[in-house]
């Protein structure tokens, strides 16, 4: 099949596991063209891997301080350029649009009335899934901003409804087991400022915190390390960590479950999607969960025992059967397969 690829652009999630799901599409033959959306060109990183591709500008969220500024997102949208993109995007010879919460290649196969998957973890809450009560527009944002006439959607658990495994990069299957060190905690909070996470964790000082967010540039501080983002660094330092503290966004925390990390999640304010994360972590008991930079929540969090690895299965390889297949209706059976590969090998 020809397939045009919509990725979300405002976080790391979608870009990390919509290069899984491009690369192994390709690998089994289809044409794919990829379009971001939600970022200036120039603020994306490592999306070689999705060439040849398209930067459209599609719609941000913008935040401050670890809270949704709905005032400030509102400003910044670009309706007008929004609707122009949505129909000069030309899907001449395309047989599928796949969207990760990409509003520009939804809506326009929306408007021609194409068959469209949507792929991601936004697309688990279109069945009963653990979700915080939020307000009108903010559901409605979560269920409506690139809706999709099937979907893929991605969960940590699956209870008891047609959501796939998170997805977990090849990495974290192919390389070999990397050294714990018990003392160092990976903390990935790029809605917080870096001052504000140095106060939260300076006075740990038995700890080693690798930090990732809002970092121009490597530097070392006694016992706290800051690192600009690099993919390869990061799931490095994902491997070898003892913890991690991240917002509650989905592929972080799904990668960290994976290989058997203690969790710590803090959910940006006012969003539905990381609140409901939150949600579903204490309700599953995969982690812990604050709501505010707490260091009583981080002291009692470092006190817990490891977590046991849930070592999910390559869930590409399943959603790109049903995809290559067609099998809309057969969903079930894919999902079923997927989680019960869960728990064995890896390799």
């Amino acid at each position: 099949m020809k397939i045009l690829f919509g990725v979300q652009g405002t976080g790391n999630g979608h870009i990390s596991r919509s290069r899984e799901l491009v690369t192994k599409l390709r690998e089994i033959g289809h044409e794919v063209d990829v379009i971001l959306s939600g970022r200036r060109e120039e603020e994306f990183k490592e999306i070689d891997t999705f060439s040849p591709y398209r930067v459209l500008k599609g719609l941000t969220l913008v935040t401050y301080r670890g809270r949704m500024n709905y005032i400030e997102t509102m400003f910044q949208m670009d309706l007008a350029r929004l609707m122009t993109d949505v129909l000069e995007l030309d899907m001449t010879g395309v047989d599928l649009v796949i969207t990760d919460f990409e509003p520009v290649t939804a809506t326009a196969a929306r408007l021609k009335n194409m068959p469209t998957v949507g792929f991601g973890h936004q697309y688990a809450f279109k069945y009963r899934v653990p979700i915080a009560r939020g307000n009108i527009f903010e559901r409605y944002t979560l269920l409506n901003f690139a809706p999709a006439r099937y979907n893929a959607g991605l969960h940590w658990h699956h209870f008891n409804q047609p959501v796939f495994p998170p997805v977990i990069p090849a990495s974290l299957y192919d390389a070999g087991c990397r050294p714990l060190v018990s003392n160092k905690i990976l903390v990935y909070l790029p809605f917080e400022e870096i001052d504000d996470i140095e106060a939260f964790v300076r006075s740990f000082d038995g700890y080693e915190f690798f930090i990732y967010g809002k970092v121009a540039e490597d530097r070392d501080d006694g016992h706290l390390h800051y690192r600009a983002y690099c993919r390869e660094g990061f799931l490095s330092d994902l491997q070898e960590c003892n913890g991690v503290v991240c917002n509650a966004g989905f592929e972080l925390p799904g990668e960290a479950l994976h290989l058997g990390k203690r969790l710590l999640l803090r959910p940006l304010d006012g969003q539905i999607e990381q609140e409901s994360n939150a949600l579903a972590i204490d309700t599953l008991g995969y982690g812990m969960t604050m709501h505010k930079l707490d260091g009583g929540i981080l002291r009692d969090w470092l006190s817990k025992p490891d977590g046991e690895p849930l070592c999910y299965s390559r869930t590409v390889d399943y959603i790109s059967d049903w995809i290559s297949r067609k099998d809309w209706d057969g969903l079930s059976k894919y999902v079923e397969a997927a989680w019960s590969d869960c728990g064995r090998s890896s390799s």
